[in-house]
């Protein structure tokens, strides 16, 4: 048996998997994001290693047999996020998560040097892990000077399970600290960020092995002994590897918290001016370029809690398929925008309301404004080259056939939708240790699940969302002009 870990914003997963591929039985654990000023978002790490405290334990209870046969663990999770720890490996606060937008002037400031788009590249995007430390020298210097080192939140995870301080490439890729071609850290781009080398942790792959379970751990949670943990992944990466998504051109679109449009590379092919994020994948040799919208499925979630309603209820008011484009606009910037802006300080509006808009209206208008930015990604994508023919649909809002019709034809793309089966971040976690434990290839498990069904463009509605699309493209100009 094989253990996949997802660390994602909002809570903790378990999933634990056969060593034929098959999935057999999770378990999660939740816990809470804290704002405490505006554009700020962190997170306790102590909250993450009581959740994963609790998923072991309600794993074993619940699957004892398949619990006490697991050989390998692997960790995906949120990425970008500071973790500073002192000499002890203890956290000195809270986590500055990938959301977080403080530190937009360092980023500006890291990305006027043309040596990091050079070597990492990309932007230095404000939720990237480079700037926060910048910002954390000037404005908590009394916390700063006590860093022994930095972590990202999964290898947190990490080393708490094995004493080793690690990070793997495809979460590096996110810091605006690492050389994404050569797959090392640029001392450099360090430097300039205002921290040491021998802050940063240990680079490994993803499916490498970076040590055991520790006693300690194994004895408490009753592990057994000697279970094997492996470098991990970023959670986008890892959903790549969960989907198969290893091979040049294959690719998903994901409407989770963030929403996400990511294709894998055979070869570094950075075009940081598209504001595409071009980061090495999980397994060796490949990379994968990323479009990413910071709210998706939280701005229906915003929607429904403001409303007082439950989410699935007003998706239940929607009609079964997309009727065309509605007369009011929803522009998804509540916690500014990546793909194609890189803007941390634009913020989100309703535009056409009128007396007769009602909740239902504003559903559509969310769901229609999220796939309208989702086209801003899969705009700035294509504009480095890269053509694609269809992708796979994953993610909570996949649920909903409405949304899948409102992107098909917002994006005038065919969206795949798997068969029934667990192809998320923890079940590519899962994959990396399979694949370190077992010595295969990392192609050999990590294979595409079969489709069950492709949504299509709808011919007779695709130029009306056309025509919205390019009124929702206007539209981000005049925000910034107002606000």
């Amino acid at each position: 048996m094989f253990l996949g870990l997802d660390l994602g914003t909002s809570g903790l997963r378990g999933l634990l998997v056969s060593e034929d591929g098959a999935p057999v039985g999770d378990c999660s654990s939740a816990y809470i994001v804290r704002s405490p000023e505006s554009g700020w978002s962190e997170q306790a790490p102590e909250d993450w290693l009581r959740a994963c405290g609790e998923v072991l334990t309600n794993l074993r209870k619940i699957f004892p047999t398949e619990f006490s046969a697991i050989k390998g663990i692997g960790v995906s999770g949120h990425m970008h996020g500071a973790t500073a720890l002192n000499g002890e490996g203890e956290p000195l606060g809270p986590c500055i998560l990938w959301n977080d937008g403080r530190a937009w002037r360092e980023a500006d400031e890291l990305d006027a040097d043309p040596a990091f788009r050079q070597i990492s590249g990309n932007i230095v995007f404000p939720g990237f892990t480079a700037p926060k430390l910048l910002w954390m020298s000037r404005h908590q210097p009394e916390i700063f000077s006590r860093i022994d080192k930095v972590v990202l939140p999964k290898d947190y995870i990490n080393f708490w399970l094995t004493g080793s301080m690690t990070t793997e490439m495809s979460d590096a890729a996110g810091t605006s600290w690492l050389d994404t071609e050569q797959r090392c850290w640029s001392d450099q781009l360090i430097e300039n960020s205002a921290l040491r080398r021998n802050q940063l942790p240990e680079l490994v792959e993803g499916c490498q092995p970076i040590g055991s379970v520790r006693k300690q751990i194994a004895e408490e949670f009753g592990l057994p002994l000697n279970v094997t943990v492996v470098g991990g992944a970023a959670d986008n990466a890892a959903a790549a590897c969960g989907i198969g998504a290893v091979s040049d051109g294959l690719g998903f679109v994901s409407l989770g918290t963030s929403g996400v449009m990511l294709v894998a590379k055979d070869q570094f092919a950075p075009a940081p001016g598209t504001a595409v994020h071009t980061f090495c994948h999980a397994i060796p040799g490949k990379w994968y370029q990323m479009g990413v919208i910071l709210s998706a499925t939280d701005s229906l979630n915003w929607l429904a809690t403001n409303h007082g309603r439950e989410l699935s209820d007003l998706l239940s008011e929607l009609p079964e398929t997309s009727e065309g484009p509605s007369s009011v606009m929803f522009f998804p910037y509540l916690s500014g925008e990546r793909t194609p802006h890189n803007d941390a300080n634009i913020r989100g509006a309703f535009v056409g309301l009128s007396r007769v808009s009602n909740v239902s209206d504003l559903c559509q208008a969310v769901i229609e404004g999220v796939s309208f930015a989702m086209n801003d990604c899969y705009e700035a994508i294509k504009a480095t080259g890269t053509e694609l023919s269809s992708v796979m649909a994953i993610g909570g809002g996949s649920a909903s056939v409405y949304w899948l019709q409102s992107l098909s034809n917002s994006l005038n793309l065919p969206l795949e939708l798997p068969e029934k089966g667990d192809f998320g971040a923890a079940m590519g976690a899962a994959r990396l240790a399979m694949t370190g434990v077992m010595g295969v290839l990392p192609e050999e498990v990590m294979t595409r699940p079969g489709i069950v069904s492709v949504i299509e463009p709808q011919p007779a509605k695709t130029a009306a969302y056309a025509s919205a699309y390019q009124r929702y493209v206007k539209g981000y100009s005049a925000l910034k002009e107002i606000q």
